[in-house]
């Protein structure tokens, strides 16, 4: 079967988390469908999720915090100003996002975990999508996701970066 054209679909609306701690280093979350070698880079990422209609990206995103590591426990404490897309490679268009997108467009927040790390609880979901997570340096996000984020990852590690100094 022929993939279908990327510019012939349309982008997915989307809210991405930048969960940070105390600490000022960002929660990363390792995709359960990817191979999971533990130093395997193009596996971890930021929680993030479809917007629904008429749903505010403000909502969204606690409520895809909630869906996707189990807790909520967190507050918005920046936006950045514009949404951010990024396009599929070709060998995941008409696969990937139930093959109806060429990719997403994305509004991203900063927020602060107000829990503590047992509050995160990945096996809340009975589908998980995440099967590990960690702390990270908001500098190693780039690296870690996949190539097609990386763009995307770069834009949040300068836009982002003053939530890394911490409380």
């Amino acid at each position: 079967m022929t993939p279908p054209e990327s510019s012939a679909l349309p982008y997915r609306h989307n809210v991405g988390a930048a969960l940070f701690n105390r600490d000022g280093r960002v929660l990363v979350a390792r995709r359960a469908d990817l191979p999971n070698a533990e130093g395997a880079p193009g596996g971890w990422q930021l929680p993030q999720g479809g917007i629904d209609a008429d749903e505010d990206p403000r909502e969204a995103v606690l409520r895809e915090l909630a869906e996707e590591i189990g807790t909520d426990r967190a507050r918005i404490i920046g936006e950045h100003p514009e949404w951010l897309t990024y396009d599929l490679p070709p060998d995941l268009l008409g696969v990937a996002l139930g093959g109806r997108y060429r990719g997403q467009r994305q509004r991203w927040f900063a927020l602060r975990f107000l829990g503590e790390d047992t509050d995160i609880r990945l096996d809340r979901d009975p589908h998980p999508e995440f099967d590990a997570w960690r702390w990270a340096e908001l500098t190693e996000l780039p690296s870690l996701g996949p190539d097609f984020k990386r763009a995307v990852y770069q834009v949040l590690a300068r836009s982002f970066a003053p939530f890394a100094a911490g409380e």
